[in-house]
């Protein structure tokens, strides 16, 4: 809005119709003036030269009408023709704008289109005042004289416009739409009638007087039959003239104020019929709750009960209006176990403004329900504080409620203690040998081989196994003592106040226990036995969970000596450190996945015949911020001892496929697969959809197994060769030669090629044993038409000897070391062997 010095004076009784206009104007707020009522508003115009005016027209004693008439007269400081704007919320909109319009008000706005505000305020105070203009008339009538005496009659009431033949006059009212539309029967070019009857066809309520010099009755009931809502004989006099237009005039704001005060009544009859309906409906669902809805005066008696009361308790409800709430809870045994009953009474004596609580409610057969009751302290002027409220009944709930608790802390199969009871109790005995300086035990047990029983009898016998398992276990614990199952197959025993040397025996017991226990079943008989790690719990660690870690290492090193043994945890166990590396290890690798430190080298295989690179072999890294680049010899033992070796599988065969898609030149990759892969349900399907997503073929792929892992599992390995090789993968069997006794198995592999083990390489060019060994590779696998690959070639003597030796392709520092794929793409593929 442009600036500018006026003021606005706000009238409004409501406050916060008031404020919400001031906010609404668009004009600082430092030049607004507030007032209430119209005699506060009278005094600001006495002394303030107010320039705009915006009020509701209810304003007390000095309404908004008769403060107007006072501002037009020009008593006041401001200006008489000061721009006005009426705001109000109850109006009927044809009546208040036609009052508004002979009162001198500018502009009508309902409170709650606020947001239009602004443009009235800016238009009344920078524009030409505009607003409620007067109602317009269109005079058609040949004769001159006529019409400018009919403009000087009514144009203090009317904006006239004249127009002297039909043909005008009908252009005139087509554009202009007026008013009021006073007529000549006879006319030029089109006739009055003709007139009429076009705009009647257009606009059927559009008000039309006739003039006419005929004045017989049968003329007048044509045109008033044919739409006319009134005529004047000419000549006519002055005030007949403004009676019969000004009724004309008011005969349309009647009818429309009519229409618009029936669809207000028709509106609100349907409201009524609405909310008679909702009324009735809530009612019905009110009578069908199972909660109990109540109301309590400030005595606590009942004053409204729905009907759940009696379904629920048996008592009328008209036996119980008036009666004490507190007079149906009971009995008193129930009482004092209710500990939060106090609330009650605090929230009937005005202390609480709500409560929530469990009491016990007796029925009238005798029964005792628990009821969950929730009540509201509302203060209400006639009948002071009132209470609503609801009443559940949770009976069930309170009967399940031992069984959950009971569940919370038990195995659901066993029915010894659960994980989430050991956390509790461990926890209780660190904190009682700290201050107690007491000494206590953890034994924990693992069941050795368990997955033998579900695999050989299914899962259903193996929870039978372990049942019976933990029935033996607790008829030799002590009552003070604590045994809870924690895992799958695991146990624990929190053996309470116990020397480590009793521990000691009492774990010796509980193995030889469980080593004497046989299970049989189909004539199969299968033995158990377990391995127990044992932790002191002194006190001195700093959670109850470094007992846990210290119990599982124990147990690891039970498992690695031999299983069926128990072993006490001692910090210098070689085990031990060695379990707590693969941990920290396995940890820092799940890590630098989550944070993306893990990345892929490339070293390149030579084609020895051709001297070109055949392809590349990617090779994994770690980047660790305390040590750096990290190579997998690091780690991978940590990742196969923790199970997490699938993860860096599947890491490494997304990480190339999606190179592979990236980097055309890239011409072929082998990746090295675990033994643990063979193992993975997922990695063919990870494969097809990589593929797939990624639009790389799959001959672009060589998978790489060690010799060891396929021999761990020849089935497994040959069904996943197959599977990959369907998509179109190749295979390369690596490190051969270390099982020399295999050779039998290169045929039972269908691999494409065959990676002679670097140990045999390094010093071929010197031992006769190793020339032997690895001209019999070449030998058995050119027969059975798979080609060879020498790894750790990293002399020039050494690769003068291979081809000598039958081998195909060379792998080693001298051919190539390992670089990121951005180098190979900046070298040729011909200068890794510019130095033959």
């Amino acid at each position: 809005m442009k600036s500018t010095n006026s003021e606005v004076l706000v009238v409004n009784e409501d406050v916060a119709t008031r404020q919400a206009v001031c906010r609404n104007l668009g004009v600082s707020l430092d030049r607004v003036v507030e007032a209430e009522t119209g005699l506060e508003a009278i005094q600001v115009l006495q002394t303030v030269p107010i320039r705009l005016v915006v009020m509701d027209a209810d304003i007390g004693e000095i309404d908004g009408w008769r403060l107007t008439r006072l501002i037009r007269s020009g008593i006041y400081r401001c200006e008489s023709k000061v721009p006005i704007i009426l705001v109000t919320k109850n109006w009927c909109e044809r009546v208040t704008r036609i009052t508004a319009r002979e009162f001198g008000i500018n502009h009508l706005l309902c409170s709650d289109n606020l947001s239009h505000l602004p443009e009235l305020v800016e238009s009344s105070l920078v524009g030409p005042m505009t607003g409620l203009l007067s109602p317009r008339l269109l005079v058609v009538e040949d004769n001159i004289d006529n019409a400018e005496l009919v403009k000087r009659i009514l144009r203090n009431r009317f904006s006239v416009e004249l127009a002297t033949d039909g043909t005008t006059g009908l252009a005139a009212w087509l554009e202009g739409r007026h008013d009021l539309v006073l007529l000549d029967v006879m006319l030029p070019g089109i006739s009055g009638p003709e007139i009429l009857e076009a705009i009647l066809r257009i606009d059927p309520k559009q008000p039309v007087v006739i003039m006419t010099a005929h004045s017989t009755m049968e003329l007048a009931q044509e045109m008033v039959s044919k739409g006319a809502v009134d005529f004047v004989s000419k000549p006519f006099r002055a005030e007949q003239l403004r009676k019969v237009c000004e009724l004309a005039s008011c005969r349309e704001d009647y009818l429309v104020s009519q229409s618009q005060f029936a669809a207000r009544l028709h509106e609100l009859q349907e409201r009524t019929e609405e909310y008679r309906k909702v009324s009735e409906e809530h009612q019905r669902l009110l009578d069908n709750l199972s909660t109990v809805i109540l109301k309590l005066d400030s005595a606590g008696c009942i004053v409204f009960l729905s009907q759940a009361w009696t379904r629920l308790t048996g008592y009328s409800i008209e036996s119980s209006l008036g009666q004490k709430l507190t007079s149906y809870l009971g009995p008193d045994i129930l009482l004092r176990q209710s500990n939060n009953l106090k609330k009650l009474f605090r929230l009937l004596a005005g202390e609480l403004h709500q409560c929530e609580l469990e009491i016990p409610l007796r029925t009238s057969h005798e029964d005792i329900l628990w009821l969950a009751c929730k009540l509201d302290a509302i203060s209400e002027d006639d009948a002071g504080l009132t209470f609503f409220g609801y009443l559940d009944d949770i009976s069930k709930r309170k009967q399940a409620q031992q069984q959950l608790e009971f569940l919370a802390m038990h195995d659901y199969l066993t029915g010894v203690n659960n994980r989430h009871y050991f956390d509790k109790v461990i926890e209780q005995m660190n904190a009682s040998a700290a201050r107690d300086r007491e000494s206590h035990a953890l034994l924990y047990i693992d069941l050795d081989h368990f997955k033998v029983v579900n695999d050989t009898f299914g899962h259903n016998h193996g929870d039978i196994v372990l049942q019976d398992i933990a029935s033996l276990l607790r008829s030799r614990v002590r009552k003070s003592d604590v045994l809870c199952r924690i895992g799958g197959d695991e146990f624990a025993v929190l053996v309470h106040k116990c020397a480590p040397g009793h521990a000691k025996k009492t774990a010796d017991l509980l193995r030889a226990l469980v080593h004497g226990y046989r299970y049989s079943h189909a004539g199969q008989q299968v033995a158990t036995s377990c391995s127990i790690g044992i932790s002191e719990i002194d006190g001195k660690a700093d959670t109850s969970n470094d007992y846990m870690k210290q119990a599982d290492m124990a147990l690891y090193v039970a498992k690695r000596r031999g299983r069926n043994m128990v072993h006490c945890y001692h910090p210098e166990d070689r085990e031990s450190a060695d379990l707590r590396a693969s941990i920290s290890w396995a940890s820092r690798f799940r890590q630098a996945l989550e944070e993306d430190r893990i990345f892929l080298l490339f070293q390149p295989v030579m084609h020895i015949a051709s001297g070109s690179v055949a392809y590349y072999e990617a090779l994994v890294r770690l980047r660790l911020p305390d040590l750096g680049v990290v190579s997998p010899a690091a780690f991978i033992p940590a990742l196969e001892e923790s199970g997490d070796m699938p993860l860096l599988d599947h890491w490494v065969i997304s990480r190339c496929i999606e190179l592979l898609r990236q980097y055309p030149s890239l011409q072929q990759v082998a990746i090295n697969l675990s033994a643990q892969a063979f193992r993975d349900e997922k990695l063919v399907t990870l494969v097809k959809q990589l593929l797939l997503q990624h639009q790389v073929e799959p001959q672009r792929i060589i998978f790489e197994l060690t010799e060891s892992a396929s021999m761990s599992n020849v089935i497994a390995t040959q069904q996943m060769i197959e599977q990959l090789q369907k998509i179109g993968c190749s295979f390369s069997l690596d490190d051969f030669g270390t099982g020399f006794s295999t050779f039998s198995y290169l045929k039972q592999f269908p691999a494409q090629s065959v990676k002679v083990d670097g140990s045999f390489i390094t010093q071929v060019d010197v031992s006769r044993e190793d020339q032997a060994v690895v001209r019999a590779i070449t030998q058995v696998a050119s027969a059975l038409g798979k080609q060879t690959v020498a790894e750790y070639v990293e002399e020039k003597r050494v690769f003068d000897m291979l081809p000598k030796l039958g081998i195909d392709y060379a792998q080693g520092y001298f051919v190539g070391r390992p670089i990121a794929i951005e180098e190979i793409l900046q070298t040729d593929e011909q200068n890794c062997c510019a130095r033959l």
